[in-house]
């Protein structure tokens, strides 16, 4: 319900939080206090908190250390990549939603991605909620992509 009115642009004319202290008992208005205190919480994450717990991922995982904040040169063009694993041309992109939540960096990462996969590179990005809620599922699709010769 919250994506939706997200894309509906309703959040800008209505505050939820506002309509749920003034009708705290409605159906679903538990669920909708539970989000926005989720979203308050991963909103403070910063990039270094976010990159201490994926570098932990990986040493509990076993798996490979890449370079960090490494740069990536395509057509003429710089980019600085989060992790780089240049032998199996795979980047991982770290999103955490304050840097990442924006319109206008929501179009630029966009636009790096397809100009670095049009490069060759596979490119896939993990956030603060995956590496919490599902460290081995992230683990274990870091090691297929790892083992997997790029295309």
């Amino acid at each position: 319900m919250l994506n939706e009115a997200n894309v509906r642009g309703l959040t800008d004319r209505v505050s939820i939080p506002v309509l749920l202290e003034r009708y705290p008992r409605r159906a679903g208005s538990v669920t909708l206090r539970e989000i926005f205190r989720e979203r308050a919480h991963t909103r403070g994450i910063t990039k270094k908190e976010l990159e201490r717990r994926f570098k932990s991922l990986l040493r509990s995982a076993g798996l490979p250390r890449p370079r960090h904040n490494a740069h990536v040169a395509v057509g003429g063009r710089f980019f600085e990549v989060d992790c780089l694993w240049a032998e199996q041309r795979l980047i991982v992109e770290l999103d955490g939603r304050a840097v990442h939540g924006t319109e206008m960096a929501f179009e630029g990462d966009r636009r790096r991605d397809r100009l670095l996969i049009a490069a060759g590179w596979r490119v896939t990005r993990v956030t603060w909620r995956q590496l919490r809620d599902e460290p081995s599922a992230v683990a274990a699709d870091l090691r297929s992509m790892l083992v997997q010769p790029s295309a």
